[in-house]
């Protein structure tokens, strides 16, 4: 029945060791042999992405960037890009110099901040991707970027989003991926956009989907697709709106999910 499955990274295919356990990467072979196209869909850059598929030897196109860039992983062909609009990447900018905020930018998939600082640090060895500094990122902010980022407390994201939507929330999409990420991309650059993309591409229809998340910025495509799975590790909000709650990323939910619905497996999980 299912033919697509979409598979978030961090805190959902990832273990809190950022592995993907033996267990899980035999159970996406298995599906994958029954013709099921198996694939990543994440906040992270194209280049962290690849790291991660080419681990449990994907060889698909990917969602990354929340859905701004759906890219092959063999070729480097882009199926599917939407960039921030450069007006509302100049506000963003602009708020965050004016408040002092951490704003992460990315130019033809590599990671720009103004300053060295332990946030950039974190995410740098988190994604396992280098990262430039430059001080004068008016430099930059012409330039295409499929996501901005600000890092800062999660109490401190929430006001910052409540204050940005009525400044930009018009032109891009925001969500969170982790508590302390707030993230900006294009209206159409959403996990359930590159979901349906991907989905019409690949000649199947959204009730052969699966979706698989554990955030917020996993909503759009548990909302889009024919089963959407939050994980038991899952924000509460995530696990009110979708159709099945499976196990959490420690105690291999993405295994279970594929078992039961897609290898049909009677084992008791």
């Amino acid at each position: 029945m299912y033919k697509l499955i979409a598979i978030d990274v961090d805190d959902t295919l990832l273990n809190d060791e950022l592995i993907v356990t033996e267990g899980t990467k035999k159970a996406m072979e298995a599906a994958i042999a029954q013709g099921v196209t198996v694939t990543l869909a994440t906040g992270r850059m194209f280049a962290s992405a690849q790291k991660i598929a080419s681990q449990i030897n994907l060889n698909v196109p990917i969602i990354t960037y929340q859905g701004a860039l759906v890219k092959t992983l063999l070729d480097g062909q882009v199926l599917y890009e939407r960039y921030v609009p450069i007006d509302a990447a100049k506000e963003l900018h602009a708020y965050c110099e004016k408040n002092g905020l951490h704003l992460q930018l990315y130019v033809n998939d590599e990671l720009y901040g103004a300053h060295d600082n332990d946030r950039i640090k974190a995410y740098s060895e988190l994604t396992n991707i280098p990262y430039r500094i430059e001080p004068d990122t008016n430099k930059l902010i012409e330039q295409p970027m499929n996501k901005l980022l600000i890092i800062d407390e999660p109490e401190r994201l929430d006001e910052i989003a409540l204050e940005l939507q009525p400044l930009i929330g018009d032109r891009v999409h925001i969500t969170k991926s982790k508590a302390h990420y707030l993230e900006f991309m294009h209206k159409e650059g959403t996990k359930g956009h590159a979901l349906q993309f991907l989905a019409s591409h690949l000649g199947c229809t959204m009730n052969e989907t699966i979706a698989i998340g554990d955030a917020w910025n996993d909503r759009e495509m548990i909302e889009a697709a024919g089963l959407g799975v939050a994980m038991g590790n899952a924000v509460d909000t995530l696990k009110a709106l979708a159709d099945y709650v499976t196990l959490s990323n420690n105690d291999d939910g993405v295994k279970h999910v594929i078992d039961k619905f897609v290898l049909k497996s009677t084992e008791k999980a």
